[in-house]
């Protein structure tokens, strides 16, 4: 096996940064065990046939491949030690057992192959250091399961050997291996003793063995082992084992009763070789009466303050944390999801084990030596060498901390956190429960519980990081995940009660700062009431008053608030989004103002009479609030009447006389009219119904209080009545203030369907004050004869009503409107009170069982108006059927449960009796008789289906006769309901539930009523179906495609359904079933909208069937099942109609036609359906054409493809005879042999014509084809790039870019090209010189003499371009530790600038583009020292991946090596213009610095010359370390090492190099023929090697020239070199050539450089490459003209100067938009972004080579067009680089403008907030330079121009002098220097 160091699997990070993901990239590598290094953090993760090394935020760093591997369980010894009969297949290696051993700096991984050997590898890089597999000793464990196995390390401090205690399942294996041994850990990982026994000889042994005698008794007898640990003078491991006394005496424990298991803890003494201190004790765990028996997880932490206390130990002792489920049997179908979360204390266990045995020895066991009874049994007693292992009996029960019955919790770990014991717990579901175990006494808190994985269950292994921040947990699903969670997440709590309520004890309130974290994250926390741990240290706020009215402004509010730190820094009050002002603090209480008029919100009716606002306080020390109370603004007005006013919580009161609301009660018109309490407003009393019918003349009187008497000018009363939406007046009577009456009059309504009406009431006066109605009185309007068409229903109304039964007009009416006397009327409680002539109307059921129970409805008229009247006196079919009081309707309706019949009753009429003494004898007038029969009758004949799943869902449809009959039905599956459906006459149908009692049939019996209807009918109950393969596993969008599943049991599901679950959206699709193991389904759809469509294929969230109630397949786990985009058709023709002669293919264009199936390995294909008319056509299918050979029909096209019908138009053949037929008989006489002659020429022809169009067509095809594959290349290059990216920078953060340090950055930029300048080194000059020097220091510092000093030294002729350069940059290091007067000196220089510029009639727009000027040069220099923080944080990623992506998709093909020509360019000038065939390799190389280190595999091309191959290999070994630090390739030697021994040294040039005339190739690894995985090393460079030139000085010579000038095209000297012109050897003549020859030479001919094609085909190969680094271009861009980077704030310096250039535009009158653009361009993106981005090694330590240089200079080029305003007009002609990012830069231009738009809109930089910036940047960097050495450097300019400065110098002073200025410096000062 080997070690990979690159990334096996994908990491992912959610939002929170926290959160980090590692999952496999095969499913069948499940993760089993993890382990984490306690000293660096770094985590080991043991998985199926991988260990990784996996980096604290699980980044891979290494892995070791352990499997799979040749191998057979039944193997002993294994394979690898003798041959084995049994047969070998590939098998995985499950890891089942992962220790640190810190000790030998190494970790222990055991896996299930061999019979479970073991690897020792060492903990850095994985490297391993032994694997002893040649003894028995060696294997471990036979059982291929990982949680079956544990290992416990016992170290010593002393130099003895540590020891391992090892304890495994045997897996009916006793005779291989014991369950439980230790092994001795050698220091050395070779040694041949390592995994011995500690003590082995032949009678005793440091191990147990299962007796053989046990599988008699219990043959799967097996102990698991859960969890194992080392605590004090012991270790421990916790088991789960059968009970011997509870199973079968024979056979499998499956074929009796079910198979009975117990927990126990096993404990044993460290230093016991010989075992006899093993002891057995049961755990477990009662709550609320429930037995929790089965062991899950275990761990043991330390018990902590509070919890020991609790428990009565102290707070360092051990405790052991362990998950139970319910019960003691394992179901593994229905296993249960009850748990508990128990705790022990291990002191009391070893009490009980002590206490065992004492009892043992003192003789009150089956042991009784009296000699024994004397042994003193202490804590530390580890046993006799007489004794059996013992066993204790009685459970030691541990304390339930937490249970939960729906989500099974599977895995448990605990630390303890500021007294605290906490326990986090993993579930079936993939949460986290996080637990504060506080003890018996205070319970348990689950104060958050986090979903770790997406679905469970969480694996038992969990583990912490060092520091306790960080969780890790394992899932095992079909892809296995490790996630690492943090143990807190107090971020999450925006309140103080919710943090500090919340139960986490690592979380606390930081007040100023309003958030909720550690203690240790909150600034100043240890200050007073800064930090709140108890929820009663949160910041309290009141306010008084705490409301106040709208109309009221500025009042002074009082705040108080309590718990607060110091608030001397000041506060604000903020009314929300109101208003906002500084508060006073005065101790604990703070001064506000109220908002003022225009601020105070508006309160609508709508909203109520007060809107409450949020009164926030803000420290003015952290800018945050901190503290909130609610504040009122109330509005009295809003009220509308007096007790909704008075009862206001506010300060409203009532105007009476004005009927107005108000907060001020001065404004009221009349004292008396002031209303403060709700008895003293104007109201009507409550009073009882107000009974009016219709259409009669009727007052309606009111009782009232405080009614008001209008006043002069107001109107008096009325009454509002709004009857059915109508507003009807009527004028009221104010009797006093406590009476009112609505006079005389009549109302009505519209319609007879209700009986009566209430109506709304109101009282008003004055037009529309209304009194208040608290009471809501209404008035009911009334009919009689509405809704009461019979006697019964008339005389059941209210009696109030007064209506009677008008007998001689049969209708219910008013006493006063029946004309007949009184003895005519019936009435409820007159005389005449009993209505006559009951009718029965309708009787349900008509059927029913003889057994009686039947509930029989009966519905009429006149049945009675009380119960009495009826009971008893109902007859069904003879039979008495008893009244039910509960559902009897006075004269509507009886309910009546039927009696048993007796056999001779068969059917006969319902009877019922009002009011009589029974039903026989009933007088004629009161007994109502249904005219239909009433039957007794029910059977059974069959039920169909007779099976169906254990799990249910089966509609079973039973038939029968008379199914319909009785009132209540059900249906029994023995003991089981089916639920009831529906029936008919003779069918019910019910749906089954799960089976109980399991497989197996069971009887079916209706029970109808009383009566249990039963046949001998079964049903079956079979196992559930099961999925075994979908074919295929893929469709498209719209679904409908065949997909064939193979299963079983699938014969037994009526209604099968497919299923696809989508963006929470579900659709189905149906399936016919063909038999028990095959059915036919169309795939449902994808729930995708039509506007989301997407062109890539999408996977479903969950895909699966509906079989009943099998949940089992409701959502596979194991399929990949995908969506592919739908074919899309284009139409037929513009018109909608194609005409087509006879014959002609019809192609029918679109795309998506042929699902790229291929990439997941499936079969299948679309079947497409192409009419015309109703003929189909034969087809021909591509990727985006359909060709339908035609069968010569007209009519409409039709194409069908899954849910797709499309209809691209109409076909329309028409007819090409080359002959008419008239013409053909016309001259068929005369020359019948010549036409037929001639038609079978033509019919050939025609024929021969098709053929061709055909074949054209088909190649057409080919074409598109080939085209679509180009295509898809081109996306596989772009993925594998991003691939090679990501793997390249996924590990980059601040520490991965190889940033150069600040001085080498500045020193690259200021000096291009000069490495060690003076101004890095220290001065050595005369004391007299240095005095100078330091007066020089004191002009300079002078800004009079320094500007002055510049503009003399550019007014000198002789002062170059390259002079201004290097005197900015010494004057810019001078004053690197002074950069305010920097700034200054330069402000004023770029105003000079302007101001020439300007005055020189120059285009304003010139400004800044060149370097013609000291101050231009000084711009670049100041933007060079300010963004370089900027460059670090933001910036320089973007860069660098450009940077890296351009050089890593450039050695993804040929480079020439001569020419620095590539096949992947940006730029035109450095493209291979032709085809080079190559190949890739990969070799294996081997680290120079370490040869026993793990070769390190290199991508190579076979074109590659020997010098790019070295320059590979130095890039793989040394990844990510800096450039500068790596060794060159010069100074090594390629060695090939073959078979033998047998070693090459590979050189560009040797004997062997190929001379044709006189062109010399240098040697390529082809030329060598070295093949794929070859060993490859670089050795230091050797003076001569077998294979080189004889003459080692020719040699040395030649190849030394070869390498010099492949780097000088890479240096960074040759920027500007495009072609190193290729010169002949002086000595020979001869020119050397790599890949292609130089286009000087002539000899080369075109068609050879063109490989017969022209050259400029080629120039799409720009385009390929600038499509895969789009992106990253795109990035950096971004990135630049952002003002928002990753958080960090835009650089005050870009502000700073972007003001003064807009400054400087005012001054001058500037107003062009383009102007002002153009200056801000030319400031910062052309003078420091284009030379950032165009020399990249300014900023890393990195190598740019020729082809990369170009490449960066077209992406500066295009950055300097983007930040162009001027239009760019391109045509054919125009250079490929503008051509190639043409379209993408109007977008860019965009960027830069919203980019100077947002910076102008960014509030200004004070001069006082700069000056501060750029003191701290002074500071920073304050000894980067030697400012002597600049002094002395500059002093060299003030030598050249002498006579110039002195004479300039004079006349400043003369100038100063006159005007009155003190003279700013002395010309003296230059004398020590030599200057007179």
């Amino acid at each position: 096996m080997e070690i990979i160091f690159v990334d096996a699997g994908i990491l992912s990070f959610s939002e929170e940064e926290d959160y980090s993901t590692f999952s496999t990239e095969n499913p069948e590598w499940k993760f089993n065990h993890v382990a984490v290094d306690e000293r660096n953090g770094n985590v080991y993760l043991g998985a199926v046939n991988r260990i990784y090394k996996l980096s604290p935020d699980l980044n891979v760093q290494v892995y070791h491949e352990t499997g799979p591997d040749e191998d057979n369980r039944k193997c002993y010894p294994p394979r690898i030690v003798q041959p084995c009969s049994e047969p070998l297949s590939l098998t995985n290696n499950v890891n089942k057992m992962l220790l640190m051993d810190y000790r030998e700096n190494r970790l222990l991984a055991c896996g299930s192959l061999y019979q479970g050997i073991c690897k020792l590898l060492r903990l850095d890089d994985l490297f391993k250091l032994g694997e002893p597999f040649h003894k028995k000793e060696h294997y471990l464990s036979g059982v291929n399961e990982s949680g079956s196995v544990f290992g416990v390390i016992v170290s010593y401090g002393d130099s003895s050997p540590d020891k391992l205690f090892v304890a495994t399942a045997v897996d009916g294996k006793p005779e291989y291996f014991p369950t439980i041994s230790s092994r001795k850990l050698e220091r050395n990982s070779e040694e041949d003793g390592m995994f011995a026994y500690v003590f082995h000889d032949e009678f005793v042994a440091s191990m147990i063995k299962i007796p053989s005698d046990t599988f008699t008794i219990v043959p799967d007898f097996d102990i698991y082992y859960v969890y194992g640990f080392g605590s004090g003078n012991f270790v421990y491991f916790l088991t789960l084992q059968p009970e011997m006394g509870n199973g079968p005496a024979t056979g499998s424990s499956s074929a009796g009763r079910e198979q009975v298991y117990t927990s126990k803890i096993v404990r044993l003494c460290k230093d016991d070789t010989a075992f006899n201190s093993y002891v057995e004790v049961p755990l477990g765990c009662v709550k609320g009466g429930v037995e929790y028996r089965l062991l899950q997880a275990a761990y043991l932490s330390k018990a902590g303050a509070i919890l020991g206390r609790s428990l009565g130990v102290g707070p360092d002792d051990d405790v052991l944390f362990t998950i139970f489920s319910k019960g003691q049997k394992r179901r593994p179908r229905e296993a249960s999801q009850e748990s508990a979360l128990c705790v022990f204390a291990l002191r009391e266990i070893n009490e009980r084990i002590k206490e065992r045995l004492q009892s043992c020895y003192k003789g009150e066991g089956t042991l009784d030596l009296a000699w024994l009874k004397l042994l003193t049994i202490d804590d530390n007693f580890c046993g006799l060498d007489m004794n059996a292992p013992l066993g204790v009996s009685e459970m030691v029960q541990g304390i339930p901390l937490f249970s939960d019955s729906t989500d099974k919790m599977t895995s448990v770990i605990a630390y303890v956190y500021k007294n605290h014991s906490l326990a986090f717990v993993g579930t079936k579901s993939g949460r986290v429960k996080k637990i504060r175990v506080d003890g018996p006494s205070h319970g348990a808190l689950q104060y958050e519980v986090i979903q770790a994985v997406e679905r469970g269950p969480i694996q038992r292994d969990m583990a912490f990081s060092p520091d306790h921040h960080f969780l890790y947990a394992m899932s095992e699903t079909q892809v296995s995940h490790m996630t690492r969670v943090p143990v807190e997440a107090c971020g999450q709590y925006s309140t103080c009660s919710e943090c500090l309520g919340s139960g986490d004890p690592h979380c606390g309130w930081c007040v100023l700062h309003n958030m909720c974290t550690r203690k240790e994250k909150c600034e100043r926390s240890a200050e007073p009431r800064r930090f709140a741990w108890d929820i009663k240290q949160c910041v309290r706020l009141s306010v008084h008053p705490s409301n106040i009215s709208v109309s009221q402004f500025s009042v002074t509010l009082i705040l108080e608030a309590h718990n607060v730190p110091e608030l001397s820094a000041g506060v604000n009050c903020t009314f929300e989004d109101l208003a906002e002002m500084d508060g006073l603090v005065e101790g604990n209480r703070i001064r506000c103002s109220s908002p003022a008029e225009k601020e105070v919100p508006r309160i609508i009716v709508d909203k109520g009479d007060h809107q409450i606002v949020q009164l926030y306080l803000k420290s003015k020390e952290t800018g945050l609030v901190f503290a909130n109370t609610s504040f009122v603004f109330y509005n009295c007005s809003v009220h509308k009447s007096c007790l909704s006013c008075v009862r206001s919580p506010y300060q409203c009161h009532w105007c009476k006389y004005r009927h107005d609301c108000t907060h001020d009660p001065r404004t009221c018109s009349f004292q008396e009219g002031r209303v403060k309490r709700p008895e003293e407003c104007p109201q009507l009393l409550p009073t009882e119904r107000i009974l009016v019918p219709v259409n009669v003349v009727k007052p309606i009187t009111l009782r009232a209080k405080n009614l008001p008497q209008p006043q002069s000018g107001q109107r008096g009363y009325e009454c509002l009545l709004t009857i059915q939406g109508v507003e009807q007046r009527v004028p009221a009577l104010r009797f006093n203030s406590s009476c009112v009456q609505c006079q005389n009059t009549s109302y009505s309504y519209d319609g007879m369907e209700m009986s009566s009406l209430p109506v709304d009431l109101t009282v008003i006066w004055n037009g529309d004050f209304s009194i208040d109605n608290p009471a809501d009185n209404k008035v009911h309007l009334y009919k009689c004869d509405a809704q009461r068409g019979s006697c019964g229903l008339c005389l059941k109304a209210d009696p109030l009503f007064g209506c009677v039964w008008c007998k001689g007009e049969n209708r219910c009416t008013l006493k006063q409107h029946c004309p007949h006397p009184e003895s005519q009327w019936l009435e409820r409680n007159g005389l005449n009170s009993k209505c006559t002539h009951p009718r029965i109307t309708q009787i349900t059921p008509l059927r029913g069982p003889r057994e009686g129970g039947t509930l029989v409805t009966i519905r009429g008229e006149n049945l009675g108006l009380d119960f009495s009247e009826i009971q008893g006196n109902v007859r069904v079919a003879e039979v008495d059927c008893t009244p039910v009081r509960e559902g009897y309707i006075p004269a509507e309706q009886i309910v009546c449960e039927m009696a048993v019949a007796t056999p001779s009753q068969f059917a006969n009429y319902v009877e019922v009796c009002v009011g009589g003494v029974g039903v026989r004898e009933c007088p004629k007038e009161f007994r109502a008789v249904y005219s239909k029969y009433y039957y007794f009758v029910t059977r059974l004949i069959s039920l169909k289906p007779s099976r169906g799943p254990v799990s249910g869902g089966t509609i079973v449809n039973i038939t029968g006769s008379n199914l319909d009959a009785g009132s209540n039905v059900s249906i029994m599956f023995k003991d089981q309901k089916c639920t009831y459906h529906r029936r008919g006459g003779q069918w019910i149908t019910c749906r089954s539930h799960a089976s109980l009692q399991g497989y197996g049939n069971v009887s079916v019996s209706v029970t109808v009523d009383k009566a249990r209807i039963q046949k001998d009918l079964k049903f079956e109950y079979v196992e559930d179906p099961t999925i075994i393969k979908l074919e295929p596993e893929w469709s498209i969008f719209s679904g409908h495609t065949p997909v064939t599943v193979t299963g079983t049991n699938l014969d037994i599901i009526q209604s099968p359904l497919i299923r696809a679950k989508y963006n929470g959206r579900e659709t189905v699709n149906i399936c016919q079933v063909f038999s028990p193991t095959s059915m036919l389904c169309q795939a449902p759809e994808l729930p995708i909208s039509l506007s989301r469509q997407r062109e890539v294929p999408a996977r479903p969230d969950e895909f699966g069937f509906i079989l009943d109630d099998v949940q089992a397949v409701l959502a596979l786990n194991n399929t990949p099942f995908i969506y592919y985009p739908n074919p899309e058709f284009e139409p037929l023709h513009v018109s909608g109609v194609l005409e087509l002669k006879p014959g002609s293919p019809i192609i029918l264009k679109g795309r998506n036609f042929l699902p790229p199936t291929n990439t997941n390995g499936n079969n299948g294909k679309l079947n497409y359906t192409v009419l015309i008319g109703d003929k189909p056509c034969l087809l021909t299918v591509s990727d985006n054409q359909l060709l339908c050979e035609s069968p010569n029909l007209t009519g409409r096209h039709k194409a069908r493809v899954g849910g797709i019908e499309f209809s691209p138009g109409v076909v329309h053949i028409t007819s090409d005879s080359p002959l008419s037929s008239t013409a053909i008989i016309s001259i068929a006489g005369a020359g019948a042999l010549l036409i037929l002659f001639i038609v079978i020429v033509l019919i050939a022809y025609k024929r021969k014509s098709r053929e061709s169009d055909l074949t054209l067509k088909r190649l057409q095809m080919q074409m598109d084809n080939l085209e679509s594959r180009v295509a898809l290349e081109c996306k596989e290059a772009f993925a594998e790039l991003q691939t090679d990216i990501h793997e390249l920078t996924s590990d980059l953060d601040g520490v991965g870019i190889p940033f150069l340090d600040y001085r080498a950055y500045t020193m690259r930029v200021l000096f291009p090209g000069i490495e060690e300048h003076p101004v890095l080194r220290d001065l050595e000059v005369r004391a007299q010189v240095e005095k100078g020097l330091k007066l020089f220091g004191q002009l300079i510092n002078n800004k009079v003499f320094l500007l002055s000093f510049i503009r003399t030294l550019e007014s000198q002729r002789g002062f170059s371009m390259r002079d201004r350069g290097n005197v900015a940059s010494l004057i810019m290091t001078m004053l690197q530790s002074k950069l305010e007067y920097a700034t200054d000196v330069l402000k004023h220089l770029l105003s000079d600038l302007i101001d020439r510029n300007l005055e020189s009639k120059n285009h304003p727009k010139l400004l800044l583009r060149r370097t013609e000027s000291v101050a231009e040069k000084m711009l670049t220099n100041w933007f060079t020292f300010l963004l370089y923080k900027f460059l670090k944080e933001c910036a320089g990623e973007p860069l660098f991946s450009l940077f890296c992506a351009i050089k890593q998709q450039m050695e993804k093909g040929p480079i020439d090596s001569i020419t620095g020509e590539a096949r992947y360019s940006l730029s035109e000038d450095k493209l291979i213009r032709q085809q080079i065939d190559y190949k890739m390799l990969v070799v294996n190389c081997i680290h120079p610095d370490n040869e026993k280190s793990p070769e390190i595999q290199v991508k190579v091309l076979n074109c590659d010359s020997i010098s790019q191959v070295k320059e590979k290999i130095l890039d793989a070994i040394y990844k990510n370390v800096p450039h500068s630090h790596r060794q060159k390739a010069s100074d090594m030697d390629l060695e090939w090492r073959q078979g033998r021994g047998q070693r090459t040294i590979l050189m560009d040039e040797d004997l062997s190099t190929k001379i044709e005339s006189d062109w010399k190739r240098l040697n390529m690894l082809a030329h060598y023929q070295v093949p794929d995985n070859s060993v490859m090393a670089l050795v230091p460079k050797q003076v001569t090697a077998y294979n080189s030139v004889n003459n080692s000085t020719v040699s040395r010579t030649s190849a030394s020239k070869y390498e010099n000038m492949i780097k000088y095209t890479g240096s960074p000297d040759s920027l500007r070199s495009r072609t190193p012109m290729i010169t002949p050897d002086l000595e020979s003549g001869v020119k050397v050539w790599h890949l292609v020859k130089n286009h000087e030479h002539g000899d080369q001919k075109e068609g050879d450089r063109g490989s017969k094609m022209v050259s400029e085909i080629y120039l799409t190969r720009l385009l390929a490459t600038k499509g895969t680094l789009q992106k990253f271009v795109d990035d950096l861009f971004e990135t630049i003209f952002s003002t928002a980077h990753r958080g960090s704030a835009l650089p005050l310096a870009i502000k700073y100067m972007f003001d003064f250039l807009d400054e400087q535009a005012d001054k001058h009158s500037i107003h062009d938009p383009h102007v002002r653009h153009t200056w801000k361009s030319n400031c910062l993106p052309l003078r420091f972004w284009v030379n950032v981005i165009k020399n990249p090694q300014f900023v890393f330590d990195i190598h740019k080579s020729s082809i990369t240089d170009a490449c960066l200079s077209v992406v500066a080029q295009t950055f300097m067009d983007s930040c162009s305003t001027s239009e760019h007009r391109l045509g054919k002609d125009s250079p490929s680089n503008k051509l190639l990012y043409a379209k993408d830069i109007p977008s860019y231009k965009s960027w830069v403008e919203r980019y100077y738009s947002d910076i102008s809109k960014m509030p200004a930089i004070s001069d006082q907030d700069m000056n501060a910036y750029l003191a701290e940047q002074s500071r920073m960097h304050i000894n980067e330079f030697n400012s002597m050495s600049s002094l002395s450097e500059i002093y060299s300019y003030v030598g050249k121009y002498t006579e110039e400065v002195r004479q300039h110098t004079v006349d400043k002073n003369h100038t100063l002098f006159k005007t009155g200025s003190s003279v700013p410096f002395r010309t003296a000062s230059l004398t020590p220097l030599g200057l007179k």
